[in-house]
């Protein structure tokens, strides 16, 4: 009844196991963060940046889930929408005391909530389509001259 060797069939196993890996940090879904990166080419994004920033939200009284330092910005990971707002506005008046000479960038992001050992093995999730989360402003302008 079986017309096909085992072989093949640990090799649809094993494809299957390894697709199923590969969309679990889909199911994850994202973390609010706040990204700091360098306003200007002259600024660098370093751990004294790193450690400015973890005094800004000590003062304003929010403790982040995870802090990273990457090569150009500082994530800063928070468990919801308004410790994010808190955070982005606490970092912002820590960094960026004057706004017309901005030295960084304060800005909202979101985050992968996949594990640690999903990134390991550089599983992201799929974004798909046009992300409009922020909402679209169109703007009509009609000439009512020329069309009357």
């Amino acid at each position: 009844m079986n017309r096909y060797p085992v072989w093949k069939f640990a090799i649809i196993v094993i494809a299957l196991l390894v697709g199923a890996i590969y969309t679990l940090p889909n199911f994850f879904g994202e973390a609010p963060a706040v990204q700091v990166s360098a306003g200007k080419s002259t600024v660098k994004v370093d751990s004294t940046t790193q450690a400015k920033v973890e005094q800004a939200l000590a003062a304003a009284g929010i403790t982040p889930q995870a802090i990273t330092l990457d090569p150009n910005s500082i994530k800063v990971r928070v468990d919801s929408t308004d410790t994010q707002l808190k955070a982005k506005d606490a970092i912002q008046k820590a960094l960026v005391p004057d706004t017309s000479d901005a030295s960084y960038v304060v800005a909202l992001n979101l985050l992968s909530g996949s594990p640690k050992w999903l990134s390991a093995l550089n599983a992201a999730p799929m974004y798909l389509g046009l992300d409009l989360r922020g909402g679209v402003h169109f703007m009509l302008q009609v000439d009512m001259q020329a069309a009357l």
